[in-house]
């Protein structure tokens, strides 16, 4: 990949938060006489290659942060399985007044997040997968 600008690596991370391509264009500083120019220059900027790659790189990084890895979901359901996670809940203190406590997630949670977990590694699956190679033999016998 070709090295961006200041100019261009401001407007790709303005465009990813705003989502407007000629407002993006403006506040990463690039000057346009008319709002048709910063457009048509934002779309031409949107085309380049470079500045399409570095945008996807931005965005693959964005969502790396954001949405959580296969590990991350079965390292979490498998802390709840063996009770390692507390909930907050509310615990009455008497005239109306609560407080917020700590408390063991419930068996129910714990069975769900042990079923979910046997799902993924098919644990309790009824059908059989079976794999292999089966011969197929064609008999021609309309001559006979």
């Amino acid at each position: 990949m070709s090295k961006l600008t200041p100019k261009q690596q401001a407007f790709v991370d303005i465009y990813i938060e705003t989502g407007n391509a000629t407002q993006s264009y403006i506040d990463a500083g690039y000057k346009a006489t008319s709002r048709a120019v910063a457009e048509a220059n934002a779309r031409r900027l949107l085309a380049n290659d470079s500045v399409k790659e570095f945008l996807q790189e931005r965005m693959s990084e964005k969502d790396n942060d954001r949405i959580a890895s296969q590990d991350e979901i079965l390292s979490y359901l498998t802390s709840i399985m063996r009770g390692e996670c507390t909930e907050e809940t509310l615990k009455g203190t008497g005239k109306g007044a609560q407080v917020i406590v700590d408390i063991d997630v419930s068996a129910k949670d714990r069975i769900k997040a042990a079923e979910l977990l046997g799902k993924r590694y098919a644990m309790w699956t009824e059908k059989q997968q079976v794999e292999g190679v089966v011969p197929v033999t064609i008999v021609d016998d309309l001559n006979d």
